[in-house]
């Protein structure tokens, strides 16, 4: 056996050149194999319904939106999503460290909403049924007549079951709906009827563990919508009901009659004028902006506008007198302008927090307010890509009306003349960071890093950073604006008002009522993926709850409010 293995390392030894080619064959042969597999594998899964496999995939990744029961311009609604985003681990910025099943159906194409019969046969052992959303069943569709008549969006790369129940959930959607393993429908109720689930036989594209849909079949999930889902008609938000203003005519410019009059009409109405406001006044809808003559601010009690629309019994028109109110997916453009300050400013205001606090949300609401960027003491691409222009500048420019800051030193603090200091809830924010940092600015960490040694270690280095971050800026800043992160939401025009007065620029209101309909941004996590058990144990939170009390007291001493009740649950 040596002597051939002999003649051949003489062979190539005196022919090197063979030797390099034999290996190049080889490995060209290898992936030739691996390719033709992966093409042998994705014609097994079906040719995507009977729809033209080139036709998928030129779409790739784009998101194509249909019609059926939509709610305005829905182009504006998942413009963000047009080329999809894997989640990423932000950089660690700290140094060193329906009531009852019902089976009576409408006829063929009625509401078969509470059709939950053959809901859980057959269903894949990965079933995503985990409190989020709860699958109904497989149901059979038609492009003439959708079985969810909502927003729908396609992704023949990475569409999966949580990334549709989180689009839909977002848009206040009751239900969602996976078809041809890749596309996502949303709706207010199911309008088809039941299918068999093995009907329903197609992977997800981006969870081959998982099924979403199959051929003109949808797989179609009931979401359990957070609160503040729960205030959306599909892309419209829900304002709350309020007095008719003293001028309808000067607040409200926009209005007509409808006959058998519903939200969406309105909706659509106002959205197609390209106004923020949806106003429904009995049979009459009314469009225009928040100003002064109706700035949002009194809400009535619901039970004032409890007038049923003539178009849809299940929803509340108000009448002449209390005004139901939305707002489109229309953007108000009267806060959009930003730019740099036009005199360079020697002047440093500092936006200081604790990471978690809430400070992207300020820079937001900030530059929205003033129209001026907001720097930052670092630098985020992420950040920059979506907006914050003041990113790339050094934090000593005095072109940024203000500067981000995690910084908590002496030397730091002092080289700030003044500073807005937020401050939140450590339960919150420490929670808040841990996702950021596992996740992504509007990720989530894993239940892995929840559940494993990641969070306990963080809670041990983070917590005392908490309070040391607010009890140095209290000792060593100049000029000190203390803005609680929870009373910034509850109060946001007047909180945002005294901010904007301590930079020492001067308050338009009709901006800052714009800046209440934009408030959001781009930066809020999705609301349907909160953790379902308390990740603090008994140890965390004695810990925690002793340096909110040194918080607190600190404060106080300086005159100053101390911390809000929801900071200290455990100590009332």
């Amino acid at each position: 056996m040596a002597r051939p293995l002999l003649k051949i390392q003489r062979y190539f030894r005196r022919k090197p050149v063979r030797f390099f080619s034999f290996i190049l064959l080889y490995l060209t042969a290898g992936s030739l194999v691996y390719l033709h597999s992966g093409l042998v594998r994705d014609s097994s899964r079906g040719t995507n319904g009977g729809r033209d496999p080139l036709v998928a995939s030129e779409m790739g990744n784009k998101v194509a939106l249909s019609g059926g029961r939509r709610v305005g311009m829905t182009g504006r609604v998942f413009r963000e999503m047009r080329r999809p985003t894997l989640r990423r681990y932000g950089p660690p910025w700290m140094k060193g460290a329906a009531g009852k099943d019902s089976h009576d159906r409408e006829g063929r194409g009625g509401d078969y909403t509470s059709s939950w019969n053959r809901a859980l046969k057959g269903r894949n052992a990965l079933d995503p049924d985990d409190g989020r959303a709860k699958y109904i069943g497989c149901y059979i569709d038609n492009t003439a007549k959708r079985a969810l008549r909502g927003v729908s969006f396609f992704d023949y790369k990475k569409m999966t079951v949580f990334r549709c129940q989180d689009n839909c959930a977002e848009r206040g959607y009751l239900y969602s709906g996976l078809e041809f393993g890749a596309e996502c429908y949303c709706g207010h109720k199911i309008q088809a009827p039941n299918a068999s689930d093995s009907e329903c036989n197609m992977e997800c594209k981006g969870d081959h563990g998982n099924l979403c849909g199959g051929a003109n079949r949808l797989s179609i999930y009931r979401l359990e919508l957070s609160q503040e889902s729960l205030r959306r008609y599909g892309s419209a938000i829900f304002k709350g009901c309020f007095h008719r203003p003293d001028n309808v005519t000067l607040a409200l410019p926009i209005s007509a009659v409808i006959q058998n009059m519903s939200v969406e009409k309105c909706v659509d109405m106002c959205t197609e004028k390209e106004l923020p406001l949806a106003v429904l006044a009995g049979d009459k809808c009314l469009c225009g902006y928040p100003t002064h003559r109706f700035t949002l601010h009194e809400v009535e009690d619901e039970d004032m506008c409890l007038y049923r629309c003539h178009g849809e019994e299940f929803e509340s028109c108000g009448n002449d007198k209390y005004f139901v109110v939305y707002q489109t997916q229309v953007q108000d453009n009267r806060c959009m302008d930003r730019r740099f300050l036009p005199t360079r400013s020697k002047h440093l205001i500092a936006l200081a927090s604790f990471p978690g606090a809430g400070n992207t949300w300020a820079r937001h609401l900030i530059e929205l307010a003033t129209g001026f960027y907001t720097g930052s003491y670092y630098f985020d691409g992420s950040l920059y890509n979506k907006g914050f222009k003041g990113e790339r500048d050094h934090w000593r420019s005095g072109r940024t009306i203000c500067i981000k800051t995690h910084e908590s030193g002496k030397k730091e603090i002092e080289a700030f003349d003044a500073s807005i200091v937020m401050i939140r809830n450590p339960y919150k924010a420490l929670m808040a960071e841990f996702n950021r940092k596992y996740g992504g600015h509007i990720g989530f960490a894993s239940q892995a890093h929840w559940r494993g040694k990641e969070w306990p270690e963080f809670v041990k280095n983070y917590a005392p950073w908490w309070a040391s971050h607010t009890l140095d800026w209290l000792r060593y800043g100049k000029n000190v604006h203390v803005v609680h992160f929870e009373e910034l939401k509850r109060a946001l025009f007047s909180k945002l008002k005294a901010m904007v007065l301590f930079l020492g620029l001067e308050v338009a209101e009709d901006r800052l009522l714009c800046v209440e309909g934009q408030k959001d941004g781009n930066f809020k996590r999705s609301g349907l993926r909160k953790l379902e058990y308390d990740p603090y144990t008994p140890e965390m939170r004695a810990s925690i709850d002793k340096l909110v009390m040194t918080v607190d007291s600190a404060l106080k001493k300086r005159n100053l409010a101390g911390v809000p009740k929801e900071y200290k649950p455990t100590l009332r």
